[in-house]
């Protein structure tokens, strides 16, 4: 900062504001959990899901790592509304935990948080577990706090075994799944590439297509262990099986090109959609009148909200 001589130091505008406005007070509060209000309601089956026993399995092994953020009520000194957390919340109940450290939030907002960070993709979490472990960590270690067998963090941790560096650069942030790359390594180095690129051109990252990428292969660029496979695989595809999916891709990539010129602003209109019902639920008292007169549009708009992005659909996520 400069220290600027009293005769040369700007005049001071005395309408002007120029403090930085925290998001948060500086101190967390230990809150009760009853003390808690939450502003959204969980959809049914989350407790069965994934993430749900992930987040079990994590606070379990080392702790809340991401403390809720909560907003005081100002009609009742004793309650705190739910800004972020609420699966984090649903867990410390389950545990029988009966207080949580918070963050106050100075702003009454409430879809600010947890939703803006991507989720992970494969690659990437593959790195992470490899880091993890190269410092000494234990795959059980690893596995309890993310919910997970042993056995899927050693195959996390091979994920790039036999995939040609071309080709993990070419997909690192793209959420195709671990048994894609079980196809991949089917492939040799060139015709990995090739795979990628087309899966990246097509926006297609399922295994039915890595699959069809697979067939079509010729036998010249199949890894030897695959080229060994095919010769003794008397089901495998034959050459009019071949044609049809040759015929089925060229007929698809036709259909991709028809939608082409209505597909931006179509995308765009539904982002300005989305986006709009996300300001209204930023508001809480929108949320809590929704709460109270319309629950059944509020879990729509809910849903709606929390899209991260239009034509995608949301594996590791942090602590909601």
């Amino acid at each position: 900062m400069t220290d600027w001589p009293s005769a040369e130091r700007p005049p001071a505008d005395p309408g002007a504001d120029n403090r930085v406005r925290l998001g948060f007070e500086r101190q967390s509060v230990t809150v009760r959990i009853d003390q808690i209000v939450p502003l959204k309601t969980l959809r049914e089956g989350v407790r069965e899901s994934r993430k749900y026993a992930q987040i079990v399995s994590s606070i379990k092994a080392i702790g809340l790592v991401e403390a809720p953020a909560v907003v005081p009520n100002p009609k009742n000194a004793e309650q705190y509304f739910l800004l972020d957390g609420h699966l984090r919340i649903e867990v410390l109940k389950q545990l029988g935990i009966e207080t949580v450290e918070c963050l106050v939030a100075n702003d009454d907002e409430t879809y600010t948080y947890n939703k803006r960070v991507n989720r992970l993709p494969p690659i990437q979490e593959h790195r992470m577990i490899v880091r993890a472990i190269e410092r000494g960590v234990t795959e059980a270690v690893i596995a309890d706090a993310l919910g997970l067998e042993v056995g899927s963090i050693r195959a996390r941790f091979r994920l790039l075994d036999g995939i040609c560096e071309e080709t993990a650069d070419m997909l690192k942030d793209t959420n195709c799944s671990m048994r894609v790359f079980d196809i991949l390594r089917r492939m040799s180095p060139m015709r990995q590439i090739e795979a990628a690129d087309l899966m990246i051109g097509q926006n297609n990252y399922s295994l039915i297509f890595a699959r069809a990428l697979l067939a079509a292969t010729p036998e010249d660029q199949l890894a030897a262990p695959a080229k060994k496979a095919r010769k003794n695989d008397l089901t495998g595809p034959t050459s009019q099986q071949i044609s049809r999916m040759e015929r089925e891709l060229a007929t698809l990539q036709t259909q991709v090109k028809s939608v082409e010129d209505s597909y931006g602003i179509d995308n765009l209109h539904l982002t300005f959609a989305r986006g709009y019902v996300a300001k209204l639920l930023s508001n809480a008292r929108v949320v809590r009148w929704l709460s109270t007169h319309r629950q059944e549009y509020l879990s729509e708009f809910q849903r709606i909200a929390e899209i991260e992005s239009i034509g995608t659909v949301g594996t590791l996520t942090p602590q909601e």
